[in-house]
C-alpha cells in the first residue's frame, strides 16, 4: 500500500504502507479416513487464499490460508506437462503431505522505499503470483495381499468369507468394478488382502479398465491367484492372467504368487480334481483347493499366508520401497528496491 502519515504535530511523518499479505499453499495430504479418489470427480480447480493487502499505519496484509486436499493413503502425484507426467510425490503413508503448489510471496508497501534522496516515495511493489499445476492423481491401493483372476472366479466371495468387507456379488462377469480392501485376523497375525477385479485378455492397455485395476497390485506383496475350478479351461486362464500381469510390468510378475483353486463344493470341480492337479503342477508350484461359498479351506489357506507374510516381513526389494521425491526449496536472496 501506498501511505503517508499525516497526523497533526507530526511535520515529518513519510511513508506509512504496509506490506500485502503472502497467499495460502495448495498441499495434498493423506488421511485415514479417505479411501478412494471419488472426491476429486468433476472437480477441476484447488484453490488456496489470496494474501490480503497492505494497510495504513504500515499494517502488513493477512497470510492467505493454505488449502488441505485430502487423499488416500497410496496416491502418487504427478504434473501434466504436455503429453508426459512428471512424479511430484508418493504419498504411501497417512500423514504424509507434498505442497502442489506455493503461494505467491506478498507486494511491498512504500515503507521499504524511503531514502535521504527520496523522502515520500510514491510507489509500491506488487506481489508474486502464486504457483498453477495442473496435476495427475493415481491411486495404488496399499496391500499385503492381492486376489487375481478371472472374472467370476469368487473372488469376492473368498474377500467376504475371510474379512469383514461386505463387496457386491453376483453372478455375472465384472460385478467389482472396484478393488475391495479387507483386513484378515488368523489370531496370530493380522494383514490386509484386496480384492483386484477381473483380468480379461488386453487388460495390460485397457480392457475392461484392465489398467486402472492393475496398479492397485503394484504394492502387494505376494498374490493370491484364484482359478475358477468350473472352467473348461483353468490352465489357460491361469497363464492368460499372468501374461496380462507380465505384459503391465514385469516387477509385478516376478512377485510369488499362491495358485489357489475355488468352487471345489461342486460335485463336477471335486470329479475334475485330479485332472485339473495334472494340468496346473507342470511348474511345480503348490496349489491350494478352497471353496470360498462354504469356507472349506480358506481358513488353512489364510493361516499360510500369514505365514509367507512373516518369512517376506524382512525382503524388502528396493523398488518397493515408496517413493520420496525430495524438492529442496531455494533459499530466499535479498530482492533489490527498485521502482
Amino acid at each position: 500500500m501506498v501511505s503517508f502519515r499525516r497526523e497533526k504535530f507530526v511535520p515529518f511523518g513519510g511513508p506509512y504502507g504496509g506490506d500485502g499479505g503472502d497467499g495460502g499453499s495448495v498441499i495434498l495430504v493423506a488421511e485415514p479416513h479417505q479411501r478412494t479418489l471419488a472426491s476429486f470427480k468433476g472437480r477441476k480447480f484447488i484453490a488456496a487464499q489470496n494474501g490480503g493487502p497492505g494497510g495504513n499505519k504500515k499494517m502488513s496484509g493477512k497470510k492467505g490460508e493454505d488449502r488441505y486436499a485430502p487423499v488416500p493413503a497410496g496416491t502418487v502425484v504427478y504434473e501434466k506437462k504436455g503429453d508426459e507426467k512428471v512424479i511430484l510425490a508418493d504419498l504411501a503413508v497417512e500423514g504424509d503431505k507434498v505442497v502442489v503448489a506455493r503461494g505467491g510471496k506478498g507486494g511491498w508497501g512504500n515503507i521499504h522505499f524511503a531514502t535521504p534522496t527520496r523522502q515520500v516515495p510514491e510507489i509500491a511493489k506488487p506481489g508474486k503470483l502464486g504457483e498453477e499445476r495442473e496435476l495427475i492423481l493415481e491411486l495404488k491401493l496399499i496391500a499385503d495381499v492381492g486376489i487375481i483372476g478371472k472374472p467370476n472366479a469368487g473372488k469376492s466371495t473368498l474377500v467376504s468369507i475371510a474379512t469383514k468387507a461386505k463387496p457386491k456379488i453376483a453372478a455375472y462377469p465384472f460385478t467389482t468394478i472396484e478393488p475391495v480392501l479387507g483386513v484378515v485376523d488368523v489370531g496370530w497375525g493380522v494383514f490386509t488382502i484386496a480384492e483386484i477385479p477381473g483380468l480379461i485378455e488386453g487388460a495390460h492397455v485397457g480392457r475392461g479398465l484392465g489398467r486402472e485395476f492393475l496398479r492397485h497390485a503394484e504394492r502387494t506383496k505376494l498374490f493370491i491367484h484364484l482359478i475358477d475350478g468350473s472352467s473348461s479351461e483353468p490352465e489357460k486362464d491361469w497363464l492368460q492372467v499372468n501374461q496380462e500381469i507380465k505384459l503391465y510390468s514385469r516387477d509385478m510378475a516376478e512377485k510369488e504368487q499362491i495358485l489357489v483353486v475355488n468352487k471345489i463344493d461342486i460335485l463336477q470341480v471335486k470329479e475334475n480334481l485330479p485332472g485339473i492337479k495334472k494340468r496346473l503342477k507342470g511348474d511345480g508350484k503348490e496349489i491350494y483347493f478352497i471353496s470360498a461359498a462354504t469356507g472349506e479351506g480358506v481358513k488353512e489357506l489364510m493361516a499360510y499366508i500369514a505365514k509367507r507374510l512373516n518369512e517376506l516381513a524382512n525382503i524388502v526389494k528396493e523398488e518397493e520401497k515408496p517413493l520420496k521425491v525430495f524438492r529442496p526449496v531455494p533459499v530466499d536472496t535479498k530482492e533489490t528496491l527498485t521502482e
